[in-house]
């Protein structure tokens, strides 16, 4: 297969970075600093389908000192900064639209300080999800929030990320209590406090987490704890259809059981699913759960769940309780997206999700499933139902613009449906370069106005990540 032409979209317009200005950059950061093609290439795609030039260089930020004086240079020539993490965004937030400089923060990746007593913790925004894990298991805490690729928490804070515990835990948008970051001017500011709470002026840290690095450049973030579970349980659970294993999910939120996380795989992708990792799991809609509490709490949730899902068909439970069990159970949903993509080599995958209220969640993710099916396009579900949230990966030819219109034509309908249905048109992925027209008809015309005078005011030249949330 041919490598994909360039994708036109309107907002690409890259452009060559001036020569004074990449001299500066190697004269400040030495072996920090590269424009060779492979490592602009790296830093110049994501999980998107899009196809743009890359950045004119990269720069390997290892301290907010770092990152503030290469936005100072790169303001004083005019050139966009675009912040990198590991390079899992999968809506375009790290692509070179409009040319610019890649700032890696990856190297920033120490965890400055664990406040057991007070359940936080702050890091520098190169540290992953799991490294952050890893450093504060000896204190019996953890930090919920798993989006499914081993992110930084500075790219999840920027992207307001979720994932499969967001149903008990929340998001980002609930756990961040604090932000260090870098202005468009290369100004340091910090934003909140460890406090639970605070009254005290406008809420600076809730503007900047999801503003997908169009702000200022995170360079530290503090976040909640939260202590480990004292018993943990996950199950899987088949259905005969896909409107019953919803309904399922829509009964448990609303009988209030305080469930960890409610996964859904539809048959299709389960076939996917048990061709890539070799497993034998039962080719219907299933559902992946997992409980957290004491252990009478949670007997009591799995009693609960069990005769839900009783009552609508549910079959073949099986239960896992101890580390390596779960992640036996656990196998199909992480490798869903993965699964997908080889189920048809050499394709590109166009993913989208939208979030609804969970009462319209079988009317949003039923039709649209319907639809991806009668498109003849191979897709993949996956889904953090149990608060609504649901994601569909359409498996298509890179060089096929029918096959891309189809995709772009299904995902349309699906993020229509969802804001009919009083949602939202992304839960957790972000807007990105993708889903600009969708964040309009979502949020409105005043509301559209109020964001572009809030960049107006704080990135007036718009080099922060441009091309990505708003059109200039």
């Amino acid at each position: 297969m041919n490598a994909p032409a360039p994708l036109l979209h309107p907002e690409i317009d890259s452009r060559p970075a001036p020569a004074a200005l990449l001299q500066a950059l190697s004269e400040r950061f030495g072996q920090q600093y590269s424009a060779a093609l492979v490592v602009r290439e790296q830093h110049g795609r994501d999980e998107s389908s899009f196809s743009v030039p890359p950045p004119a260089a990269v720069v390997f930020a290892e301290s907010t000192q770092d990152v503030a004086d290469a936005v100072k240079l790169a303001a004083q020539f005019k050139v966009p900064v675009i912040p990198f993490g590991v390079g899992s965004s999968l809506e375009g937030h790290l692509l070179a639209v409009q040319g610019g400089i890649s700032l890696d923060v990856g190297r920033m990746n120490q965890v400055l300080a664990i406040n057991a007593e007070d359940l936080t913790v702050t890091v520098q925004a190169g540290v992953t999800r799991k490294q952050l894990n890893e450093a504060v298991k000896s204190t019996g805490l953890f930090f919920p929030i798993d989006p499914g690729a081993d992110a930084t928490l500075g790219g999840m804070a920027a992207t307001r990320a979720s994932g499969t515990n967001a149903v008990r835990y929340g998001t980002m948008r609930e756990n961040v209590l604090a932000l260090e970051v870098v202005t468009a001017q290369g100004e340091v500011l910090r934003t909140g406090t460890r406090a639970k709470k605070s009254s005290a002026g406008y809420d600076l840290t809730r503007l900047l987490v999801g503003s997908e690095g169009t702000l200022g450049v995170i360079t530290e973030v503090t976040v909640k704890l939260y202590p480990l579970p004292e018993a943990v349980m996950a199950a899987t659970c088949s259905f005969d259809s896909l409107a019953s294993a919803v309904n399922t999910t829509i009964h448990i939120i609303q009988m209030g059981v305080p469930i960890a996380r409610c996964e859904l795989l539809d048959a299709n992708t389960i076939r996917m699913v048990n061709k890539h990792s070799n497993l034998s799991l039962r080719e219907g809609a299933m559902l992946l759960m997992e409980f957290h509490g004491s252990p009478a709490s949670v007997q009591e949730q799995v009693e609960t769940v069990q005769a839900i899902a009783s009552d609508f068909g549910g079959q073949t439970f099986e239960w896992a309780s101890t580390p390596e069990a779960r992640t036996k159970l656990w196998t199909a949903r992480h490798n869903a997206y993965f699964a997908g993509i080889q189920s048809r080599p050499g394709c590109k995958v166009i993913t989208t999700d939208a979030c609804v209220p969970i009462s319209k969640l079988a009317d949003a993710l039923l039709d649209s499933v319907t639809e991806a099916q009668a498109s003849g396009l191979n897709y993949f579900l996956v889904g953090h139902v149990g608060d609504g949230n649901f994601h569909i990966g359409y498996l298509i030819d890179p060089d096929s613009a029918q096959e891309r219109a189809t995709a772009e034509q299904l995902n349309s309908q699906l993020v229509q449906r969802a804001l009919r249905l009083g949602g939202t048109c992304t839960g957790e992925h972000g807007v990105g370069l993708h889903k600009m027209d969708f964040l309009v008809q979502e949020a409105g015309a005043g509301a559209i106005a109020m964001m572009h005078a809030i960049k107006q005011a704080l990135d007036p030249d718009n080099l922060m990540n441009p091309g990505k949330i708003l059109r200039f």
